[in-house]
C-alpha cells in the first residue's frame, strides 16, 4: 500500500471518528434536554404554557371548534395518521420487504430493529410517566394511551428520519440529500403539530417525542455505523442489485 493510500485511509478514518463523536455528543445533549423537559412536565411547570397553546387553537366561544377553515381539521386527521402505528408499520414492513428483495438483509434488519426498539422505548416511557391526556379542550380524535411523550411524534421522528438518512446515502447530488432530509423532517413536524391541533397531546408531549425520537434515531445510526465491520451493512448496501 502506497503512502498516499495510507494517508487517505487515515484521513477517512479520522473523519468517521469525528462524525461518530459529534453524533454521540448530540444524542447525549438531546437525552439531557429530554430529561430536563420530563422533570418540568412531572412537576407541572409546563402546564400553563401547554394550556395556553391548546386554547389558542380553539374558538374562544366554543372549545370544541378548532380555529381555521373547516377543511383544516380533516387535513390534520389525515396528517396525524402518518404517525400512527398502522401507517408507520406498513411503511417499515414495505421498506424492509423492498430491502430483502434487493438482498439487503442486514439493512432491512437495521430498519426493523430501529422501529421496534423505538416502539418499546415509547411504551416504557408512557408507562413510567403516566401523564393523563389533556382535558382542557375536547379531543377531535379518540385516544386510549397516556400522554407523555407523544408516541406519534417520537415514532415518526425515528422512522422517517432513519429512512431519510438511508435515502441520503443512496442519493449522489447534495441537493437530493437535502431534499430527503427536508421531507423526513417535514413529515415529522406535521405529525407532531397535528397531535396538538386535535387536542390529544400537550405541546410538551410532542416536543418530548421529537427530542427523544431524534436522539433514538441518532443512537441507532451510531450503533449501526460502529458495528458495520461486523454486520457489513455498507458493503451490502453498495453491492449491485440482483439481476
Amino acid at each position: 500500500m502506497t503512502v498516499a493510500r495510507r494517508w487517505h485511509r487515515l484521513r477517512t478514518l479520522e473523519k468517521k471518528e469525528i462524525t461518530w463523536l459529534l453524533v454521540g455528543l448530540g444524542a447525549c445533549v438531546l437525552l439531557f434536554v429530554f430529561l430536563r423537559l420530563a422533570s418540568e412536565v412531572f412537576e407541572g411547570d409546563t402546564q400553563a404554557f401547554d394550556a395556553r397553546i391548546l386554547r389558542a387553537l380553539r374558538s374562544a366561544s366554543d372549545p370544541s371548534t378548532p380555529i381555521g377553515p373547516a377543511w383544516l381539521e380533516y387535513a390534520m386527521l389525515d396528517l396525524t395518521a402518518l404517525g400512527g402505528p398502522t401507517v408507520l408499520g406498513l411503511v417499515v414492513l414495505t421498506v424492509a420487504g423492498f430491502l430483502v428483495l434487493q438482498t439487503r438483509y442486514r439493512a432491512a434488519l437495521v430498519v426493523l430493529v430501529t422501529a421496534a426498539s423505538g416502539e418499546l422505548a415509547n411504551y416504557a416511557l408512557k408507562s413510567a410517566f403516566m401523564r393523563p391526556r389533556p382535558t382542557i379542550v375536547p379531543h377531535l380524535r379518540d385516544v386510549v394511551s397516556t400522554s407523555f411523550p407523544s408516541g406519534h411524534a417520537m415514532e415518526s421522528a425515528i422512522i422517517y428520519l432513519t429512512l431519510g438518512a438511508m435515502l441520503m446515502r443512496i442519493a449522489e447530488r447534495p441537493l437530493t440529500k437535502i431534499y430527503c432530509l427536508a421531507v423526513a423532517a417535514m413529515l415529522t413536524l406535521l405529525v407532531g403539530i397535528s397531535r396538538v391541533f386535535l387536542g390529544v397531546h400537550y405541546p410538551s408531549d410532542v416536543l418530548g417525542g421529537w427530542i427523544l425520537g431524534f436522539a433514538w434515531a441518532s443512537i441507532c445510526w451510531l450503533v449501526e455505523q460502529r458495528t458495520e465491520p461486523i454486520t457489513h451493512v455498507k458493503e451490502e448496501r453498495d453491492k449491485p442489485p440482483p439481476s
